[in-house]
């Protein structure tokens, strides 16, 4: 497998886990206080990736950087996966699953722009066409969506687009850096959990997980969480053009439409198939091969 095609491969898996994301937290929520639920899976999903990179290379690696390198590694995490997180369970509680996981995907076009102000990376005619027909149908699908759930949907969509704002702008500052992404994301799951503990101690009323929550949370952190984010940023990393691989995320709110719909009973609206078309079209647009060769 070519380092390109490994790019691809990563950054689809992570888009068809991340897919069933949006349904999972949302029915998780109803139940598990937003913190607490945040805590649970942040630390399964640091703790599979120690015992994960343990088994697989020893523990060389987290011995690679000073006390300055996992700081910084510290601070990015709390950007990207904290807030972000916090942002967008938030988000999901107030919003309904279909409304927060289409603002949310906003960030893959935060990733393009930051790429171009603090990468330097160039926005071409077809990629401002790509991400120009992709956002018509995020905005399509937002617009033509049939309302909130109870709750306050004004802050609710306030979150879910500032989680977008955090989790872009933590993919390209994690790309300027050369760090090991399994250490990248052991501290930022790490971090999550440190940083969510007390908030659902001294916010929250802990209540006791049933054993199906328990396998709903343990998916979350150890499979959308770890290894998603893991391979999604490895993709990034590893990208000769982020703003292709960026644009493939497009596709998950259309996805999470389909698990939602089956595991919520929400409905796919014509609004919905609309955006299928635009959205897909966008990343048609970016990535299909030009004379033989691909931008």
């Amino acid at each position: 497998m070519t380092m390109q095609r490994r790019v691809y491969f990563y950054a689809i898996s992570a888009v068809l886990m991340w897919s069933t994301t949006a349904a999972l937290v949302k029915s998780l929520l109803m139940e598990i206080p937003t913190y607490e639920a945040l805590f649970v899976s942040s630390l399964a999903g640091a703790l599979f990736l120690i015992v994960m990179q343990l088994v697989r290379g020893g523990g060389r690696v987290f011995r690679a950087y000073d006390v300055r390198g996992y700081a910084a590694m510290a601070g990015l995490g709390f950007l990207g996966i904290f807030l972000y997180s916090g942002l967008y369970y938030y988000g999901l509680s107030q919003l309904t699953s279909q409304e927060a996981c289409i603002l949310n995907f906003l960030w893959p076009m935060m990733i393009v722009l930051f790429a171009a102000f603090l990468l330097g990376e160039r926005i071409t005619v077809r990629t401002a066409a790509a991400l120009l027909l992709s956002f018509s149908g995020v905005v399509v699908l937002t617009l033509g969506g049939e309302g909130s759930a109870a709750g306050n949907g004004m802050l609710g969509a306030a979150a879910c687009i500032l989680a977008a704002v955090c989790y872009g702008l933590f993919c390209v500052l994690n790309k300027r850096r050369n760090i090991d992404q399994t250490v990248m994301m052991v501290v930022a799951w790490g971090v999550t959990a440190l940083c969510s503990l007390p908030v659902t101690l001294i916010m929250e009323e802990w209540v006791t997980l049933s054993w199906t929550q328990w396998v709903g949370l343990l998916w979350l952190g150890i499979f959308i969480d770890a290894v998603g984010y893991l391979w999604w940023a490895m993709a990034l990393q590893q990208a000769t053009n982020s703003a292709a691989v960026a644009n493939l995320a497009y596709a998950v709110p259309l996805l999470s439409l389909v698990v939602s719909a089956v595991t919520l009973g929400e409905r796919m609206t014509g609004a919905a198939l609309l955006a299928l078309v635009l959205i897909m079209g966008g990343i048609l647009l970016q990535n299909v091969r030009r004379g033989g060769r691909t931008r």
